[in-house]
Protein backbone atom coordinates (compact mmCIF):
# COMPACT_ATOMS: atom_id res chain seq x y z
CA UNK A 1 0.00 0.00 0.00
CA UNK A 2 1.46 3.46 -1.20
CA UNK A 3 2.42 6.12 1.84
CA UNK A 4 0.18 9.40 0.94
CA UNK A 5 2.52 12.38 0.57
CA UNK A 6 2.75 14.31 3.69
CA UNK A 7 0.38 17.25 3.45
CA UNK A 8 0.37 20.77 4.57
CA UNK A 9 -1.81 19.68 7.40
CA UNK A 10 0.52 16.99 8.56
CA UNK A 11 3.56 19.79 8.88
CA UNK A 12 0.93 22.21 11.41
CA UNK A 13 0.49 19.68 13.29
CA UNK A 14 3.93 18.38 13.25
CA UNK A 15 4.75 22.20 13.91
CA UNK A 16 2.25 22.99 16.58
CA UNK A 17 0.99 25.89 14.66
CA UNK A 18 -2.04 26.90 12.12
CA UNK A 19 -2.02 25.45 8.86
CA UNK A 20 -2.14 28.87 7.51
CA UNK A 21 0.79 30.17 9.42
CA UNK A 22 2.92 26.79 7.16
CA UNK A 23 1.73 28.60 4.20
CA UNK A 24 3.28 32.22 5.25
CA UNK A 25 6.43 30.92 5.98
CA UNK A 26 6.51 28.18 2.59
CA UNK A 27 5.24 31.41 0.28
CA UNK A 28 8.07 33.62 1.77
CA UNK A 29 5.63 36.02 3.68
CA UNK A 30 8.05 38.52 5.68
CA UNK A 31 5.94 38.89 9.15
CA UNK A 32 6.54 35.68 10.54
CA UNK A 33 8.40 35.60 13.39
CA UNK A 34 11.86 34.08 12.65
CA UNK A 35 11.86 31.40 15.46
CA UNK A 36 8.33 30.25 14.10
CA UNK A 37 9.66 29.88 10.59
CA UNK A 38 12.37 28.07 12.36
CA UNK A 39 9.97 25.42 13.81
CA UNK A 40 8.37 25.48 10.35
CA UNK A 41 11.32 24.52 8.45
CA UNK A 42 12.25 21.95 11.15
CA UNK A 43 8.87 20.04 10.92
CA UNK A 44 9.45 20.18 6.56
CA UNK A 45 12.47 18.49 7.31
CA UNK A 46 10.90 15.73 9.60
CA UNK A 47 7.23 14.88 7.71
CA UNK A 48 9.28 15.34 4.06
CA UNK A 49 6.54 17.62 2.89
CA UNK A 50 7.26 19.02 -0.71
CA UNK A 51 5.33 22.70 -1.38
CA UNK A 52 2.98 22.14 -4.50
CA UNK A 53 4.79 24.08 -6.79
CA UNK A 54 1.64 25.11 -9.01
CA UNK A 55 -0.06 25.85 -5.89
CA UNK A 56 2.60 27.98 -4.79
CA UNK A 57 2.63 30.17 -7.77
CA UNK A 58 -0.97 31.26 -6.97
CA UNK A 59 0.01 33.09 -3.70
CA UNK A 60 3.35 34.31 -5.15
CA UNK A 61 2.40 35.19 -8.69
CA UNK A 62 5.77 33.58 -9.31
CA UNK A 63 7.09 31.08 -11.44
CA UNK A 64 10.47 29.67 -10.13
CA UNK A 65 12.11 29.73 -13.16
CA UNK A 66 14.25 31.87 -15.11
CA UNK A 67 14.43 32.22 -19.06
CA UNK A 68 17.98 31.43 -20.33
CA UNK A 69 18.13 32.79 -23.80
CA UNK A 70 20.19 32.88 -25.91
CA UNK A 71 19.46 34.98 -28.87
CA UNK A 72 20.50 35.95 -32.36
CA UNK A 73 19.27 38.78 -35.25
CA UNK A 74 17.45 36.05 -37.57
CA UNK A 75 14.51 36.59 -40.25
CA UNK A 76 12.38 40.07 -39.83
CA UNK A 77 9.14 37.71 -40.67
CA UNK A 78 8.12 34.82 -38.98
CA UNK A 79 9.11 31.61 -40.02
CA UNK A 80 11.61 33.19 -42.69
CA UNK A 81 14.41 30.86 -40.87
CA UNK A 82 14.94 27.14 -42.05
CA UNK A 83 14.98 24.36 -40.50
CA UNK A 84 18.70 23.96 -41.48
CA UNK A 85 20.23 27.31 -40.32
CA UNK A 86 17.96 26.85 -36.65
CA UNK A 87 19.90 23.20 -36.30
CA UNK A 88 22.97 25.45 -37.24
CA UNK A 89 22.40 27.75 -35.09
CA UNK A 90 21.95 25.48 -32.00
CA UNK A 91 25.14 23.53 -33.23
CA UNK A 92 27.52 26.88 -32.81
CA UNK A 93 25.42 27.56 -29.47
CA UNK A 94 27.10 24.39 -28.10
CA UNK A 95 30.28 24.18 -30.11
CA UNK A 96 31.59 27.22 -28.14
CA UNK A 97 32.62 26.62 -24.39
CA UNK A 98 31.52 30.51 -23.77
CA UNK A 99 27.76 29.70 -23.69
CA UNK A 100 28.56 26.60 -21.57
CA UNK A 101 30.41 28.75 -18.76
CA UNK A 102 27.12 30.84 -18.86
CA UNK A 103 24.71 27.77 -17.90
CA UNK A 104 27.16 26.74 -14.94
CA UNK A 105 27.20 30.22 -13.48
CA UNK A 106 23.69 30.57 -13.94
CA UNK A 107 22.65 27.36 -12.43
CA UNK A 108 25.15 28.10 -9.67
CA UNK A 109 23.35 30.94 -8.66
CA UNK A 110 20.08 30.05 -9.03
CA UNK A 111 19.72 26.51 -7.81
CA UNK A 112 20.45 27.08 -4.01
CA UNK A 113 17.64 29.61 -4.55
CA UNK A 114 15.30 26.92 -6.22
CA UNK A 115 14.64 28.72 -8.98
CA UNK A 116 15.18 26.84 -12.34
CA UNK A 117 16.42 28.19 -15.76
CA UNK A 118 14.96 27.07 -18.83
CA UNK A 119 17.03 27.26 -22.17
CA UNK A 120 15.42 29.10 -24.99
CA UNK A 121 16.63 30.02 -28.50
CA UNK A 122 15.62 33.22 -29.87
CA UNK A 123 17.18 33.18 -34.02
CA UNK A 124 14.53 33.85 -35.46
CA UNK A 125 11.32 36.22 -35.55
CA UNK A 126 8.88 33.57 -34.39
CA UNK A 127 11.43 32.27 -31.94
CA UNK A 128 11.44 35.84 -30.43
CA UNK A 129 7.61 36.20 -30.46
CA UNK A 130 7.61 32.71 -28.57
CA UNK A 131 10.08 33.85 -25.60
CA UNK A 132 7.54 36.81 -25.34
CA UNK A 133 4.46 35.33 -24.82
CA UNK A 134 6.14 32.85 -22.48
CA UNK A 135 7.55 35.69 -20.09
CA UNK A 136 4.09 37.77 -21.19
CA UNK A 137 2.36 34.27 -19.65
CA UNK A 138 4.37 34.09 -16.69
CA UNK A 139 6.12 31.32 -17.27
CA UNK A 140 9.21 32.27 -16.53
CA UNK A 141 9.80 35.69 -13.85
CA UNK A 142 12.10 36.80 -16.18
CA UNK A 143 14.73 36.43 -18.73
CA UNK A 144 18.74 35.60 -18.81
CA UNK A 145 19.61 37.31 -22.31
CA UNK A 146 22.69 35.98 -24.45
CA UNK A 147 22.69 37.96 -27.58
CA UNK A 148 24.98 36.99 -30.31
CA UNK A 149 24.11 39.80 -32.85
CA UNK A 150 23.69 43.17 -32.86
CA UNK A 151 20.85 43.89 -34.78
CA UNK A 152 18.99 41.36 -31.95
CA UNK A 153 15.55 43.01 -31.66
CA UNK A 154 14.87 41.05 -28.38
CA UNK A 155 16.34 43.68 -25.78
CA UNK A 156 14.47 46.65 -27.68
CA UNK A 157 11.12 44.24 -27.28
CA UNK A 158 11.91 43.43 -23.96
CA UNK A 159 11.93 46.49 -22.54
CA UNK A 160 9.20 48.04 -24.94
CA UNK A 161 7.16 45.44 -23.17
CA UNK A 162 8.66 45.93 -19.47
CA UNK A 163 9.33 42.40 -19.34
CA UNK A 164 12.06 41.60 -16.63
CA UNK A 165 15.76 40.86 -18.19
CA UNK A 166 19.18 41.39 -17.64
CA UNK A 167 21.97 40.99 -20.70
CA UNK A 168 25.16 39.35 -21.09
CA UNK A 169 27.49 42.16 -22.69
CA UNK A 170 26.49 45.86 -23.53
CA UNK A 171 23.29 46.02 -26.20
CA UNK A 172 25.10 47.79 -29.57
CA UNK A 173 22.10 50.39 -28.88
CA UNK A 174 21.30 52.18 -26.31
CA UNK A 175 18.36 49.90 -24.28
CA UNK A 176 16.83 50.31 -20.96
CA UNK A 177 17.74 46.63 -19.53
CA UNK A 178 20.45 46.33 -17.33
CA UNK A 179 23.33 44.08 -18.01
CA UNK A 180 26.46 42.91 -17.56
CA UNK A 181 29.98 42.99 -19.32
CA UNK A 182 33.87 43.26 -19.50
CA UNK A 183 36.18 45.83 -19.99
CA UNK A 184 37.24 43.97 -23.30
CA UNK A 185 39.40 47.22 -24.05
CA UNK A 186 41.88 46.71 -21.29
CA UNK A 187 41.68 42.80 -21.92
CA UNK A 188 43.41 43.85 -25.45
CA UNK A 189 45.82 46.65 -23.61
CA UNK A 190 46.94 43.74 -21.52
CA UNK A 191 47.23 41.65 -24.46
CA UNK A 192 49.54 43.66 -26.70
CA UNK A 193 51.67 45.11 -23.47
CA UNK A 194 52.52 41.20 -22.73
CA UNK A 195 53.87 40.44 -26.32
CA UNK A 196 55.88 43.62 -26.72
CA UNK A 197 56.93 43.10 -22.68
CA UNK A 198 58.26 39.04 -24.48
CA UNK A 199 60.43 40.85 -27.24
CA UNK A 200 57.62 40.51 -30.11
CA UNK A 201 58.71 43.36 -32.68
CA UNK A 202 56.17 41.76 -35.67
CA UNK A 203 53.02 41.25 -33.98
CA UNK A 204 49.63 40.26 -36.03
CA UNK A 205 46.02 40.03 -34.63
CA UNK A 206 43.24 38.11 -35.80
CA UNK A 207 40.20 39.79 -34.56
CA UNK A 208 36.54 38.70 -34.05
CA UNK A 209 33.51 39.98 -36.11
CA UNK A 210 33.99 43.27 -36.57
CA UNK A 211 30.56 44.14 -36.05
CA UNK A 212 30.46 43.05 -32.55
CA UNK A 213 30.50 45.36 -30.08
CA UNK A 214 32.78 42.91 -28.01
CA UNK A 215 35.60 42.60 -30.56
CA UNK A 216 36.23 45.80 -31.91
CA UNK A 217 36.30 46.77 -28.25
CA UNK A 218 39.08 44.01 -28.27
CA UNK A 219 40.90 45.48 -31.37
CA UNK A 220 40.70 49.01 -30.34
CA UNK A 221 42.37 48.25 -26.89
CA UNK A 222 45.18 46.21 -28.83
CA UNK A 223 45.74 48.72 -31.46
CA UNK A 224 45.90 51.30 -29.22
CA UNK A 225 48.27 50.14 -26.60
CA UNK A 226 50.46 49.15 -30.13
CA UNK A 227 50.04 52.95 -30.83
CA UNK A 228 51.21 54.32 -27.51
CA UNK A 229 54.62 52.04 -28.14
CA UNK A 230 55.00 53.65 -31.39
CA UNK A 231 53.81 50.73 -33.72
CA UNK A 232 50.50 52.34 -35.34
CA UNK A 233 50.00 49.51 -37.91
CA UNK A 234 48.94 45.95 -37.03
CA UNK A 235 47.84 43.75 -39.68
CA UNK A 236 44.48 41.90 -38.91
CA UNK A 237 42.20 39.21 -40.30
CA UNK A 238 38.83 38.84 -39.23
CA UNK A 239 37.57 35.66 -37.62
CA UNK A 240 33.91 34.52 -36.65
CA UNK A 241 34.93 33.34 -33.06
CA UNK A 242 35.37 29.79 -34.63
CA UNK A 243 38.46 26.53 -34.79
CA UNK A 244 38.05 27.30 -38.55
CA UNK A 245 37.98 30.57 -38.86
CA UNK A 246 40.82 31.13 -36.56
CA UNK A 247 42.86 28.88 -38.74
CA UNK A 248 41.52 30.43 -41.99
CA UNK A 249 42.71 33.86 -40.69
CA UNK A 250 46.58 33.14 -39.43
CA UNK A 251 47.05 30.95 -42.68
CA UNK A 252 46.18 34.29 -44.79
CA UNK A 253 48.56 36.07 -41.99
CA UNK A 254 51.24 33.74 -42.63
CA UNK A 255 51.42 33.99 -46.14
CA UNK A 256 51.09 37.82 -46.30
CA UNK A 257 53.51 38.61 -43.19
CA UNK A 258 55.98 34.95 -42.92
CA UNK A 259 58.49 36.95 -40.41
CA UNK A 260 55.31 37.57 -37.94
CA UNK A 261 56.68 36.66 -34.19
CA UNK A 262 53.68 37.45 -32.24
CA UNK A 263 49.63 36.66 -32.37
CA UNK A 264 47.07 38.32 -30.36
CA UNK A 265 43.17 35.83 -31.13
CA UNK A 266 40.52 37.51 -29.76
CA UNK A 267 39.08 34.54 -28.21
CA UNK A 268 40.45 30.93 -27.25
CA UNK A 269 39.15 28.73 -29.81
CA UNK A 270 40.25 31.07 -32.76
CA UNK A 271 43.70 31.24 -30.93
CA UNK A 272 43.62 27.21 -30.68
CA UNK A 273 43.46 27.49 -34.47
CA UNK A 274 46.22 29.96 -34.76
CA UNK A 275 48.55 27.12 -33.20
CA UNK A 276 47.53 24.58 -34.89
CA UNK A 277 48.57 26.69 -38.51
CA UNK A 278 51.55 27.48 -36.87
CA UNK A 279 52.67 23.98 -35.95
CA UNK A 280 51.65 22.51 -39.40
CA UNK A 281 53.92 25.26 -40.93
CA UNK A 282 57.13 24.30 -38.80
CA UNK A 283 56.71 27.12 -36.38
CA UNK A 284 57.63 26.72 -32.39
CA UNK A 285 55.13 28.34 -29.69
CA UNK A 286 56.20 30.55 -28.46
CA UNK A 287 59.96 30.50 -29.27
CA UNK A 288 59.37 31.30 -33.09
CA UNK A 289 55.62 33.24 -32.53
CA UNK A 290 54.01 33.83 -29.46
CA UNK A 291 50.30 33.61 -29.00
CA UNK A 292 47.86 35.36 -26.77
CA UNK A 293 44.47 34.55 -26.61
CA UNK A 294 41.10 35.43 -25.23
CA UNK A 295 38.52 34.17 -22.79
CA UNK A 296 40.78 31.53 -20.43
CA UNK A 297 38.27 29.24 -21.22
CA UNK A 298 38.68 25.47 -21.30
CA UNK A 299 40.52 25.31 -23.84
CA UNK A 300 43.67 27.40 -22.87
CA UNK A 301 44.53 24.37 -20.38
CA UNK A 302 43.50 21.56 -23.53
CA UNK A 303 45.60 23.58 -26.22
CA UNK A 304 49.25 22.86 -26.93
CA UNK A 305 50.49 24.39 -25.68
CA UNK A 306 48.66 25.69 -23.20
CA UNK A 307 46.85 29.17 -23.51
CA UNK A 308 48.51 32.50 -22.40
CA UNK A 309 44.78 34.42 -22.44
CA UNK A 310 43.07 37.02 -21.19
CA UNK A 311 40.67 35.60 -18.60
CA UNK A 312 37.04 37.08 -19.18
CA UNK A 313 34.95 35.51 -15.44
CA UNK A 314 32.13 34.34 -17.82
CA UNK A 315 30.92 31.99 -14.59
CA UNK A 316 31.02 35.12 -12.04
CA UNK A 317 29.21 37.61 -15.04
CA UNK A 318 26.66 35.09 -15.64
CA UNK A 319 25.75 34.60 -11.54
CA UNK A 320 26.02 38.51 -11.18
CA UNK A 321 23.50 38.32 -13.96
CA UNK A 322 20.85 36.00 -12.45
CA UNK A 323 21.80 38.34 -9.12
CA UNK A 324 20.57 41.42 -10.98
CA UNK A 325 17.50 39.91 -12.67
CA UNK A 326 16.31 38.68 -9.00
CA UNK A 327 16.33 42.18 -7.88
CA UNK A 328 14.32 43.86 -10.73
CA UNK A 329 11.63 40.44 -10.21
CA UNK A 330 11.82 41.30 -6.42
CA UNK A 331 11.09 44.89 -6.68
CA UNK A 332 14.86 45.93 -5.17
CA UNK A 333 15.77 47.50 -8.51
CA UNK A 334 13.62 49.71 -10.39
CA UNK A 335 15.94 50.99 -12.65
CA UNK A 336 18.92 49.87 -15.30
CA UNK A 337 21.90 49.13 -14.18
CA UNK A 338 25.36 47.67 -15.58
CA UNK A 339 28.48 45.85 -13.90
CA UNK A 340 31.62 45.64 -15.61
CA UNK A 341 34.00 43.07 -14.99
CA UNK A 342 37.80 43.83 -14.95
CA UNK A 343 39.88 41.26 -17.56
CA UNK A 344 43.21 39.65 -15.89
CA UNK A 345 45.90 38.42 -18.29
CA UNK A 346 47.10 34.35 -17.03
CA UNK A 347 50.23 33.58 -18.34
CA UNK A 348 50.78 30.18 -19.32
CA UNK A 349 52.85 28.20 -22.46
CA UNK A 350 52.16 29.99 -25.64
CA UNK A 351 53.49 33.48 -24.63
Amino acid sequence: MNRQAPTLEDVAREAGVSRATVSRVINGVRNVDPSIQDLVRRAIERTGYTPNRAARSLVTRRSGTIALVVSGAGDATAGGVSAQDRNAFTARVFADPFFGRVVSGVIGHLRPRRTHPVLMFAESAEARAEVLSYLRQGSADGALVVSTHPEDPLPAQLAAEGLPAVLFARPARPVALSYVDLDHRDGGRQAADHLLARGCRRIVTVAGPLDVRASQDRLDGFRDAMARQGRPYVPIAEGGFTLASGMAAMAGLLAEHPDLDGVFAANDLMAQGVCQVLREHGRRIPEDVAVVGFDDSTIAVTCSPQLTTVRQPVEDMAAEMARLLEEHIHGKRDEPTSVVFDPELIVRDSA
